[in-house]
């Protein structure tokens, strides 16, 4: 036994250097292994999308759609954007869980691909998307969510939705590397979602609201994106709407990533 360790040590041939995508995948793994050994993580995942879409459906749809039926087609493509965009709060919320930890520190002195603790960490958190998403899509069909756009125009505005989840992710994890605690990404993240998807499309056609509401809400991104959604769902995409979107998720992640990565190295 002594030989073998002593053998083990003396070894002078250095291990190769893990690729980037080998590291970001592992990471990866590592965030699907958060939600296996603690399942609460998808509580709000899987409770939120249910509460929300049968709460507005019931509650509103008679008064602003005339009957339920009806409204479920306006309302779902915006409930799931609504809740996609809730769930990306989870990416600075876990990051900023392991800085209080001291687990951060450990993967910054590892010798890695700097950037794979977060990307890794974005590609776990796709799952919790593609959870939520196949939630409310099949709520929706049971209770007579019939989109036009059939499988195909669903699946293209679902993946339309996770790139730009992707890339608004990087706001988050922002605030997880700057505020102190976990809870306090949880309450800084909800100050910003909750007027972007209310003052929304989400839930009413803007052309019943105010002058100086609606103006906001023609410029709200979130609008743009139910707005893009909602016609891929519909059999009839906004060309326009879905490049919007495309350029927009191409600037948060060119202007936000870099910004993270460097808190992200020099925090300490």
């Amino acid at each position: 036994m002594t030989t073998t360790l002593r053998d083990a040590i003396a070894l002078t041939d250095r291990p190769s250097r893990p690729s980037p995508v080998s590291t970001t995948l592992t990471f990866g793994w590592r965030a699907l292994l958060k939600i296996k050994h603690v399942p609460e993580q998808l509580f709000d995942v899987l409770v939120s999308p249910i509460i929300f879409t049968l709460m507005f459906t019931y509650l509103f749809g008679g008064a602003l759609a005339g009957s339920t039926q009806a409204y479920i087609q306006f309302l779902l493509p915006g409930i799931l954007v609504q809740t996609i965009l809730f769930v990306t709060i989870y990416t600075g919320y876990t990051l900023n869980t392991d800085i209080s930890k001291g687990v951060f520190d450990r993967f910054r002195s590892l010798p890695i691909w700097r950037p794979s603790p977060i990307v890794g960490a974005l590609l776990g958190d796709t799952v919790r998307y593609t959870t939520a998403s196949v939630i409310t899509i099949t709520l929706g069909l049971l209770l007579g969510f019939r989109p036009d756009g059939g499988f195909l125009g669903v699946l293209l505005g679902v993946l339309l939705l996770l790139v730009f989840a992707f890339a608004l992710s990087w706001t988050f994890i922002i605030l997880g590397l700057l505020v102190r605690s976990p809870n306090a990404v949880m309450g800084v993240s909800m100050l910003v979602l909750m007027p972007l998807t209310f003052a929304s499309n989400v839930f009413v056609d803007p052309a019943t609201m105010p002058s100086g509401l609606r103006a906001f809400v023609e410029i709200n991104p979130v609008s743009h994106l139910v707005t893009a959604v909602r016609g891929l769902m519909a059999g009839s995409p906004d060309t326009g709407e879905i490049v919007w979107v495309l350029i927009a998720s191409v600037i948060l992640t060119a202007v936000l990533g870099p910004i993270a990565m460097r808190i992200y190295r020099t925090r300490t």
